[in-house]
């Protein structure tokens, strides 16, 4: 670079994270950072900056047209689907990478969220606490993973990642995913085969999200394909609110067939404090935090800067996507 180059922030961070920030970037960048949550600010504040990174606030038309200088967007993590204006990039010709350092985080939660789902632990802890001993009552509901089947809806990165783990617990696995077929010897290293969506609902003790949401699964999962869960199964979402019919949900969890869910997305976030979900014995509820480590960040940012300087340097992007168009979107490399 012979010039610095401005890169704006379009999420509000902590003093903790804009320190990090500050202290992993390449020479040659300048960060322009946000003060509060405020549209305006963002549209003053990126005029003169050459490159975006953008991450769970969505980086939308006006943000984008405000950039004059705009050349580059960086995605702090994978979910560039709902949260970037594709259309807005494509018309000026901006290029767009993501980051693939959030992938541990998720894969981690999704295991968490099962067990916690399946020994029922947000409705254990706040009992005990309250003086409610459950040492019996909860038996006919709790349930181990060992042996288990676990269900992959969308077996990307993130996908493979919760295998392994699952894996772990001596479970076998389904998965569906129209875009992705494993090599035998992976499926075999997994205990994984291929299986419809259907025979997944159907056949799975645990169905867990890995995939983004788009035109085609929004709503995926919703009254007819709930109604298919076994009884006893459980509903993990560490992907996107949309993918799920939340009222449908509600709705099942109550009839107990899935028989519990750990939810960390949401179809409107933050969640509303009186949201149906979270006055359900038999459901998990996290803020969107699946990706939310201290490690996973340090990893982003690293990744992240490092991407924007070698755009400008012209050397080789990690992890670009080929902007044809919003709905065929993919991968360069």
């Amino acid at each position: 670079m012979t010039s610095v180059v401005k890169v704006f922030y379009n999420s509000l961070g902590t003093p903790e994270i804009y320190d990090l920030m500050q202290r992993v970037k390449p020479p040659g960048l300048e960060l322009v950072l946000l003060e509060k949550d405020d549209d305006d600010e963002r549209v003053a504040k990126v005029r003169d900056c050459e490159a975006i990174i953008a991450a769970a606030t969505r980086l939308t038309r006006r943000t984008i047209e405000a950039a004059d200088r705009l050349r580059f967007v960086q995605h702090q993590g994978a979910g560039y689907h709902d949260t970037v204006d594709v259309e807005a990039l494509i018309e000026r010709r901006i290029r767009l990478a993501v980051s693939t350092a959030g992938t541990i985080g998720v894969a981690e939660h999704a295991v968490m969220l099962a067990l916690a789902a399946a020994r029922r632990l947000t409705f254990a802890d706040p009992e005990l606490r309250r003086g409610h001993w459950h040492a019996n009552s909860l038996r006919p509901v709790s349930v181990e993973l060992a042996g288990k089947t676990i269900g992959y809806v969308g077996m990307g990165r993130i996908g493979q990642a919760a295998a392994e783990r699952f894996s772990g617990f001596r479970t076998k696995g389904l998965y569906s995913d129209p875009y992705v077929q494993l090599p035998p010897q992976r499926e075999a290293e997994l205990n994984l085969q291929p299986a419809s969506l259907d025979r997944i609902l159907e056949e799975a003790d645990v169905v867990t999200l890995h995939l983004p949401l788009t035109e085609e699964t929004r709503n995926l999962i919703s009254v007819d394909e709930l109604a298919r869960m076994k009884p006893n199964s459980i509903l993990i979402n560490t992907a996107r609110g949309g993918i799920v019919n939340e009222m449908a949900l509600v709705e099942a969890l109550k009839a107990g067939r899935p028989g519990a869910a750990g939810i960390d997305v949401f179809e409107t976030e933050p969640l509303p404090a009186d949201h149906p979900l979270s006055t359900l014995p038999n459901t998990v509820l996290t803020p969107h935090i699946a990706a939310g480590t201290w490690d996973s960040f340090v990893g982003k940012m690293e990744s992240v800067l490092t991407n924007i300087a070698a755009f400008f340097d012209g050397g080789q992007l990690q992890n670009e996507i080929l902007l044809t168009s919003p709905r065929e979107a993919s991968f360069v490399r």
